[in-house]
């Protein structure tokens, strides 16, 4: 099998670069104060389940088989649920992979605050701390907050996970193997970068030139769906949230923060 007949006209995609972030670094500094339109029709739009609309995957924070952490985050649910426009956008990415044996696979949407509280205030400070003892006051919730978004209540300016309208995936293959990224999912360093083997100059690793092939292709097939990337999360895509109006430049977002009754909690 060639790359050719594995990826059919999707190979392309593989090949287009993925601009360098830094703009988009910039850009994204302050989305929190980016305005939310409450009158748009998608304001109130609902929660649904992913797995209904055909959509794949299982809440990392609720699996205990989930490295760098290796324990359930507590208020974790074992639910994906995403807002139905931005489950419909995910359906149609999924049905243009699928003659490829391809399909997309989630690791977490909407996310409590309890999640969010925990990882904010507790886990990823304690590991940078850990990795650099000189972090401390601004210079460590700068740090925090390159990858994890402070938890709030308010209504104007929730965490992107708490809108509904922020998705962590990447791709799978028919028989559950994941084409390699070049990280793990939550890698919370340099690595996950968006455009981090984008950068490197000189020749490339095989490990790395597969990484970067398969970055570009769920990269674009995001981008041609309308979302937004997380410039340091290669995982991580927007449609509809703060982040995602701040760096398309529409007027205002579409949602707030909302509330999902889960049936069952960690």
């Amino acid at each position: 099998m060639t790359i050719a007949s594995a990826f059919g006209d999707l190979a392309g995609l593989r090949e287009r670069p993925i601009p360098l972030q830094d703009d988009v670094r910039a850009r994204w500094k302050n989305y929190r104060a980016y305005p939310i339109d409450k009158s748009h029709a998608l304001h109130g739009e609902s929660l649904v389940a992913l797995s209904d609309h055909g959509i794949a995957g299982e809440n990392f924070y609720y699996a205990t088989r989930n490295p760098p952490y290796w324990q359930r985050a507590g208020g974790a649910i074992p639910d994906l649920v995403a807002r139905r426009s931005l489950a419909e956008k995910l359906a149609r990415v999924n049905a243009r992979i699928a003659p490829l044996g391809l399909a997309l696979h989630v690791f977490d949407s909407w996310r409590p605050t309890a999640v969010q509280a925990y990882f904010h205030d507790v886990w990823m400070p304690r590991e940078l701390t850990r990795k650099d003892p000189t972090l401390t006051g601004e210079r460590l919730r700068a740090e925090v907050e390159r990858y994890w978004a402070a938890p709030t209540d308010k209504a104007d300016a929730p965490a992107p996970h708490a809108t509904g309208g922020a998705v962590d995936l990447t791709l799978r293959w028919a028989d559950g193997e994941m084409p390699w990224m070049g990280s793990i999912f939550d890698d919370v360093t340099a690595a996950a970068h968006r455009d981090r083997l984008e950068k490197i100059t000189g020749e490339l690793s095989y490990s790395d030139e597969e990484a970067r092939a398969n970055r570009r292709l769920l990269h674009w097939l995001m981008i041609g769906e309308g979302f937004m990337g997380h410039p340091d999360e290669w995982w991580h895509f927007s449609w509809g949230d703060q982040a995602w109006a701040k760096l398309t430049g529409a007027p205002a977002a579409y949602y707030g923060a909302v509330k999902f009754e889960a049936k069952t909690a960690g």
